[in-house]
C-alpha cells in the first residue's frame, strides 16, 4: 500500500481493503503531529490494547480495528488531540471487556471490585483523567431484572449529561457502531439497529450543547454522520 494515500481513505474503506494493518498504519500517521511525549503514551496504550483484546472478534473482524478507528476518527474528523482522551478511546472497552486481566486479579471477585481495580491500573499506568473517562463509558452491571437496552441507554444518557470529554469518545464509538451498521452480517446489524437507534436523538441534543469540546464543523460533521446512522437503522428495522 501507499501509506499517504491511507489519510484520503474513509476507515472502513481502509478496514476492508488493508485490515489491521492498514488501520495500524494510518493510526501512526496520524500520531506524526503529536509531541514525542504524546505518541508514546498512545504506542503504549494501542499496545496495552491489542493485548487484552487478542482474542475478541467483531463478526468479522478483530476487535481491535474497532478501537483503532474510533481513535482516528476522534483524531482527523473531531479535530481532537488531547493524548488522554485518545487514550482512552482506545481503552474504552477495556475496563468493561477484561477488567481482570487489566487489574492482574482472579475473574471471580465481583464486577464491581473488578471494575474499581481495573480503572485504578489504568490510573496508575496512564493518569486519573484517562481512568475516569474510560470509567464514563463502562456499561454498568446490568440487572437481568430489567431490559438490558433500556438500561444501556440510561446509563449513556447519564454518564455524559456529567462529562463532557466522555461524549467525543461515545460518539465516536456510536458513529463506528452505527454508521459501520452496515459492515457486518445482517444479524448484528439488526440486533445493533435495535440497541442504538432509540439513543440517535439523546446524543444529537448532546453533541448541539455548549459545553461539548468541539469545533462548530466538528459537530456538524458528527450531525451528519448522527443522520446517517438514523437512516441505516431505519432501512434495517422498517424495511
Amino acid at each position: 500500500m501507499a501509506p499517504r494515500m491511507l489519510l484520503t481513505m474513509p476507515l472502513h474503506a481502509i478496514t476492508e481493503v488493508y485490515g489491521e494493518a492498514g488501520l495500524r498504519e494510518r493510526f501512526a500517521l496520524e500520531l506524526q503531529e503529536l509531541p514525542p511525549a504524546d505518541r508514546r503514551q498512545l504506542e503504549e496504550a494501542l499496545e496495552l490494547a491489542a493485548r487484552l483484546h487478542a482474542e475478541d472478534r467483531r463478526v468479522r473482524e478483530p476487535y481491535l480495528n474497532h478501537l483503532l478507528r474510533v481513535a482516528i476518527r476522534i483524531m482527523r474528523y473531531y479535530g481532537i488531540h488531547d493524548v488522554d482522551v485518545l487514550t482512552a478511546a482506545l481503552l474504552h472497552d477495556a475496563v468493561e471487556d477484561h477488567p481482570a486481566e487489566l487489574a492482574g486479579l482472579p475473574a471471580s471477585l465481583g464486577h464491581q471490585v473488578l471494575t474499581d481495580a481495573a480503572v485504578a491500573e489504568l490510573a496508575r499506568r496512564f493518569n486519573p483523567r484517562t481512568a475516569e473517562l474510560v470509567r464514563s463509558v463502562t456499561n454498568p452491571e446490568y440487572d437481568p431484572e430489567y431490559d438490558r437496552h433500556e438500561q444501556y441507554r440510561a446509563h449513556v444518557a447519564d454518564s455524559l449529561e456529567r462529562d463532557p470529554w466522555a461524549r467525543v469518545i461515545k460518539v465516536s464509538d456510536f458513529t463506528d457502531n452505527g454508521v459501520g451498521v452496515i459492515h457486518t452480517t445482517y444479524d448484528k446489524a439488526r440486533s445493533s439497529a435495535i440497541k442504538y437507534r432509540p439513543l440517535v436523538p439523546k446524543l444529537r441534543e448532546l453533541v448541539g450543547r455548549p459545553d461539548t469540546p468541539l469545533s462548530v464543523a466538528a459537530k456538524d460533521h458528527i450531525l451528519d454522520q448522527l443522520d446517517l446512522a438514523e437512516e441505516r437503522f431505519a432501512a434495517i428495522l422498517d424495511g
